[in-house]
């Protein structure tokens, strides 16, 4: 098996909403391996995750002001993991803050709004969010709201609303990084458009390797290098295979996984592929990939398939922190991290 001293940077991780829902948003216990199947602080370790971006989502359900509320009381669910953990995690905004904090073997932590309806409509709200350490907005969940269209709802839109470019530009000027996982294909191609920084999905795979709409087409890939983004290959078993067992639920593994990699490789270079496994946003897991200790059996079957070393750790984790670095605003020079 590949060692497991492959770093990753990883781009999607749901673990806040899961302790919302189960534990009442409490943060503590994160040493114990039943506070959740995939991501607790020693399957954290023994998969070599040095950097993640906590999903600060919010379901659609809630809309409104009060979907504000409940972002801010998710950023400060992470706040508080970070303050609980202080051994094992430390907050980073920049990418100078992800490497200073990976060299001290603390998990880099920063955010990732995961819907462009947690605005509410309103650029000082997505403001204030990248003041609070958001450093990604998801423009769409699942759901199409009123900017922007999804992939897996009614497109109402034709992609942007003249807003919702108006968020685009502004995420560019403040340095939130564009996320196009979830959206439309429409808003893919706009949103490339109209971007003057690398823009990111955090957590697609690739459509040609399985036919499904949170997937990534590759008419859009192929433009990913020319806007210099990353693709990061997401876990979620109904995305990555279209194997059902006898009761309807999917058949995916870590085989299925690679495959997707082996394609976004193929399609964008390794330069542009980056890992963003959706652990705790899905109630299962491919098998091999059951938690956050398993990155190293997708390193190994990849490094089975040719991978080199220097190629894994930029799949892993330089791809990632170079989007995050080509989107870091001057004004967050000053942070310096936090202990």
């Amino acid at each position: 098996m590949s060692s497991p001293t492959i770093p990753v940077f990883d781009g999607h991780n749901d673990l806040p909403w899961h302790l919302r829902e189960t534990r009442g948003s409490s943060v503590s216990d994160l040493h114990d391996e039943e506070v959740s199947p995939f991501t607790t602080i020693p399957q954290i370790r023994r998969g070599g995750l040095a950097a993640q971006f906590w999903s600060v989502y919010v379901h659609s359900s809630i809309t409104g002001p009060e979907a504000v509320k409940a972002t801010l009381e998710q950023i400060d669910l992470v706040h508080r993991l970070v303050e609980e953990y202080r051994d094992d995690f430390a907050w980073a905004l920049t990418a100078q803050d992800v490497r200073r904090t990976v060299a001290t073997g603390r998990v880099a932590s920063l955010l990732g709004v995961e819907g462009g309806q947690q605005i509410d409509g309103s650029l000082a709200a997505l403001r204030m969010y990248a003041r609070l350490g958001t450093r990604y907005m998801t423009l769409t969940w699942s759901t199409t709201h009123s900017w922007a269209d999804s992939a897996t709802d009614v497109r109402v839109h034709g992609g942007l609303t003249e807003f919702g470019r108006e968020v685009v530009a502004e995420m560019n000027r403040i340095g939130m990084i564009v996320d196009l996982s979830h959206v439309s294909d429409e808003v893919m191609h706009q949103a490339l458009d109209l971007s003057t920084l690398p823009v990111m999905f955090s957590h697609s795979s690739a459509r040609s390797v399985t036919d499904h709409p949170r997937n990534i087409p590759d008419d859009v890939l192929d433009r990913l290098p020319g806007n210099g983004g990353v693709a990061m290959a997401t876990f979620v078993p109904r995305f990555v295979s279209d194997r059902s067992d006898d009761d309807g639920g999917t058949v995916a593994s870590v085989e299925d996984v690679a495959d997707h990699v082996d394609h976004l490789r193929e399609r964008v270079g390794v330069d542009h592929v980056g890992l963003g496994g959706d652990l705790c946003g899905t109630p299962t897991m491919p098998a091999g990939l059951e938690s956050a200790a398993d990155y190293p059996r997708l390193f190994s079957v990849l490094a089975d398939r040719g991978w080199s070393d220097a190629d894994l750790r930029r799949l892993g984790f330089e791809n990632a922190a170079r989007v995050l670095k080509a989107n870091d605003p001057p004004y967050l020079a000053w942070s310096g991290g936090q202990d």
